[in-house]
């Protein structure tokens, strides 16, 4: 009967280690093995923001600097960028996308923020920004002190600039938008006198349109990482390897001077 037992006992436990996978077992691959698996990389990118990712209606290619570090990635892991599948992502999407595994991770002009550490890990920082303001030519607002109650404000859900601009301009009016062409649509139409979001993007649409100008500086600082799910040391270390292999070569200078126009400091 005890010989019963003990069978009996060595079988549950057999059970439950086939379970919860088996019993110290190599752990369940990340996401550098889905990729290779998978034969490509997807990168959540922006479609709306110019000089990062923006997507033309015309001939439905998407491009920017944003791209081009998806690109660089695929070429690091396959020896071929082509592999890559880019996938759009909004401020308010790119977390839950990432997280369900509908991406890799998130190339997409993402604020590293202690509270976004908190569900995602970031890469290292690979570009300093800084939030300001975009407003017509001759507007009377040319700063913080400017934006005073019946000032109506535009930005962007889900972004840290949302949260800033309350924080600094509290006696203002902010609506919200679902992604940055819609706000500085909203802008030229006359819906609000300012737009507020990092001073890099907002200078892709003072290049879309000069009648619209950035002023009053930047008053945040905006460092950009590149998420990826939350544990995945692997995956981060390949994207860190890639951002130091992109600086140490010239070709993130190279990046950084064809988008932006001006060499980084």
């Amino acid at each position: 009967m005890r010989k019963k037992s003990c069978w009996s006992a060595l079988l549950l436990l057999l059970a439950v280690c086939l379970v919860i996978g088996g019993c110290g077992s190599a752990k369940k691959g990340g996401t550098l093995e889905t990729i290779k698996a998978r034969g490509k990389v997807i990168a959540g990118v922006k479609y709306d923001t110019k000089l990062f990712g923006l997507k033309d209606p015309a001939t439905g290619k998407v491009e920017g600097f944003d791209i081009d570090i998806a690109k660089a990635l695929a070429k690091k892991i396959f020896g071929d960028e082509s592999k890559v599948e880019l996938k759009e992502v909004t401020s308010k999407t790119r977390i839950p996308l990432l997280q369900n595994g509908d991406i890799d991770l998130i190339i997409a002009t993402m604020t590293i923020t202690d509270e976004r550490k908190k569900q995602v890990d970031f890469s290292d920082v690979y570009f300093q920004a800084g939030q300001s303001l975009l407003v017509k030519k001759g507007s009377p607002i040319q700063g913080l002190a400017d934006l005073k109650q019946g000032v109506k404000v535009l930005t962007v859900k889900g972004s840290t600039s949302a949260k800033n601009i309350r924080e600094k301009a509290p006696n203002a009016t902010v609506l919200e938008f679902e992604n940055y062409q819609d706000a500085f649509t909203a802008l030229k139409a006359g819906q609000g006198e300012v737009l507020t979001t990092d001073n890099s993007i907002l200078l892709g649409m003072q290049k879309q349109d000069p009648n619209y100008v950035l002023v009053g500086g930047n008053f945040t600082d905006e460092p950009y990482g590149i998420a990826i799910k939350k544990g995945d040391e692997e995956f981060a270390g390949i994207v860190n390897d890639l951002l130091k292999e992109l600086k140490s070569n010239g070709e993130y200078d190279k990046l950084y001077e064809h988008w932006m126009g001006v060499k980084p400091e």
